[in-house]
């Protein structure tokens, strides 16, 4: 059965690492952007306007529209806030504490859920930036920012951001998320450059150790993190593929076409009576 073979993966690794995209975060209660009709399913007002999700996440909007872009960004950093992280987040951190050689976290979500869930800070590589870091519009300082205490109210009929709006505290231009937006030429890349030099390192620490990658809800529209287990899987580990939509990936590497809570719940179980 697929979650023994997967349980088996997991008892023998020498170390982790999790890939996760946006499917990640559906069991959290998160909406599934996937497609025009599941981001308009979530705002209805985009829907009216026939704005799409890549319509939205347009660094443009901060310059021409700011009121519309914080509208839009933050309603997100709200939710995100809000929302629990699913206990997966847990099973998956009591595992990576088990390995010999430590773990990571590759991920494209910008929710700050694996943080929120307890991995620490120095163990994730957010590849499109994270909507708890801020950045000035001006470029004023070549550093980010956390923007935990920032607020932005929000009149969900219109999805404007209600003012005032969030401001640089030291030129006081307009402050934007740290994400990485569409066509964003104007992104600040400091952050996860740093990250990047961590995750780096690890990998080279780990060379020749059994790796195991889990990869849970990664889609193909947007394969940012599917193209990192698979370029990992390809040389120097075994992956374990979960997604309820797209789960293929070639042998030896496993495939399970389940959701990210129940499937991790699943092999956790099978770990616990292989190990108690």
């Amino acid at each position: 059965m697929i979650f023994d073979q997967a349980a088996k993966l997991i008892g023998n690794a020498d170390a982790l690492l999790i890939c996760a995209g946006a499917g990640m975060g559906v069991d959290s209660g998160l909406p599934d952007f996937r497609g025009n009709q599941g981001f308009w399913n979530a705002y209805p007002p985009y829907a009216e306007k026939g704005l799409s999700f890549i319509d939205m996440a347009n660094p443009n909007w901060f310059s021409n529209d700011p009121e519309f872009a914080w509208g839009f960004y933050g309603h997100r950093l709200g939710l995100y806030r809000e929302t629990k992280p699913h206990e997966g987040f847990d099973i998956l951190l009591k595992w990576a504490k088990q390995m010999s050689f430590g773990y990571f976290v590759f991920t494209s979500n910008v929710d700050g859920h694996f943080q929120k869930a307890g991995f620490p800070e120095d163990r994730i590589m957010e590849v499109h930036g994270s909507i708890h870091y801020m950045q000035c519009l001006n470029n004023c300082d070549q550093e980010t920012f956390d923007g935990f205490s920032i607020n932005v109210q929000v009149d969900e009929t219109t999805m404007n951001a209600i003012a005032p709006l969030p401001t640089c505290p030291k030129c006081s231009s307009l402050l934007r998320p740290n994400i990485l937006m569409f066509g964003d030429y104007g992104w600040n890349g400091s952050r996860q450059e740093r990250q990047s030099g961590d995750y780096s390192m690890w990998l080279r620490e780990i060379e020749g150790m059994n790796l195991v990658i889990i990869e849970c809800g990664a889609g193909t529209g947007v394969p940012t993190v599917r193209y990192e287990t698979e370029k990992l899987a390809n040389r120097i580990a075994t992956a374990i593929r979960i997604n309820v939509r797209e789960p293929q990936i070639s042998p030896p590497n496993l495939s399970i076409n389940e959701g990210a809570a129940d499937s991790l719940r699943k092999i956790d179980e099978i770990l616990g009576s292989i190990t108690g």
